[in-house]
């Protein structure tokens, strides 16, 4: 069945698959100090504009989410994140599970404001008894968000002046960061990102790798030992060259970047047949997630013939519904689901 429930509903593009089987037999030094790992990261050093970046790499997002904020963060500090944010919504608690409390302060379209990270930390240091609280130790956002939306690099800016004030670091979840800087929208660059926060993932499970997050510490910032306590996490792979051979091969020729861009355009052309069709968007996205407001009996008509994402309850008689693209969907997909609508 045709699925436009996620992003990494497919393996690995070609590319990146042959480049697994052609590498498969050579003997490689495990745990991430094979040639391809260090390939790789000078790839990205180089995509970054920046050879001071610390890159390293991990199996999956969540397990990304809770290493980073658990070696960066002392044990009584938390993790300010929105409302919706992946780490507050969608992870099983995977961040509390080490211990740090996840901070939650509203959302708007997916984003928190930087007035209210500034409020929240006021607030905290401003009360007589906060030794007995649990400190905002960092700020953790998704670029792009979980409703597919995007901040500016005037909003990263100024989050992140809140940040350097109260001298905590900025994290951006990048599991979709592909789709993120490849939208129309977007007014920022790999390069940029780079001055935008203190750590960010370039995600590749959900662009083109079959799996894997390459995590840049920017400011040579990374945890002291950092590969430890990976290990300690239960998250580093003897075969870490499977990771390296995967991300060497995205960054070959700009792959990363051009498969990113095929999800928005694709995405594009879903939204035009949804509008021809007469649907309602739930919320207005700039990239590959598309978020559509179905009556129920037609939400049963249509997952019955696609495999489609519920997200929520709009009401009594209407659930909102995520179609997402990917490096994956193909022109042959949107013809189906229009026949469909």
């Amino acid at each position: 069945m045709i699925s436009f429930a996620s992003d990494y509903v497919a393996g690995a593009h070609p590319k990146v698959l042959n480049k697994l089987i052609e590498t498969n037999m050579e003997i490689l030094s495990g745990y991430g100090s094979d040639k391809y790992c260090l390939s790789a990261a000078e790839k990205i050093k180089k995509a970054c504009a920046c050879p001071d970046v610390d890159v390293r790499f991990l199996v999956g997002g969540t397990q990304t989410n809770q290493i980073i904020i658990d070696t960066m963060l002392d044990s009584h500090e938390g993790v300010i994140a929105g409302t919706t944010g992946h780490i507050s919504a969608h992870e099983a608690g995977a961040v509390e599970y080490t211990g740090h409390k996840v901070i939650t302060i509203p959302c708007e379209n997916g984003k928190i404001k930087a007035a209210d990270v500034k409020s929240t930390l006021k607030n905290f240091y401003e009360d007589d008894s906060y030794e007995h609280m649990v400190f905002p130790g960092m700020v953790y956002i998704s670029f792009p968000t979980e409703y597919g939306t995007i901040y500016k690099k005037s909003e990263l800016e100024q989050i992140y002046y809140v940040c350097k004030e109260y001298e905590i670091p900025l994290f951006i979840d990048g599991a979709r960061l592909g789709y993120g800087l490849a939208s129309d929208e977007c007014d920022i660059t790999l390069e940029d990102l780079v001055t935008l926060c203190d750590v960010f993932y370039i995600g590749g499970t959900k662009v083109g790798a079959l799996c894997g997050e390459a995590v840049v510490f920017t400011h040579n910032n990374a945890p002291k030992h950092f590969l430890t306590k990976i290990k300690q996490h239960g998250a580093l792979l003897a075969k870490g060259r499977l990771l390296g051979v995967q991300f060497d091969a995205l960054f070959t020729d700009e792959l990363y970047f051009k498969i990113s861009r095929h999800a928005i355009i694709l995405a594009g052309k879903m939204k035009e047949i949804f509008v021809e069709k007469g649907y309602s968007f739930f919320i207005e996205s700039p990239t590959n997630q598309q978020f559509i407001i179905l009556d129920n009996k037609k939400l049963e008509e249509i997952s019955s013939k696609v495999n489609i994402s519920i997200w929520e309850k709009y009401d009594n008689t209407h659930t909102v519904v995520r179609f997402a693209t990917s490096w994956s969907t193909t022109e042959e997909d949107l013809e189906y689901l229009k026949g469909i609508l």
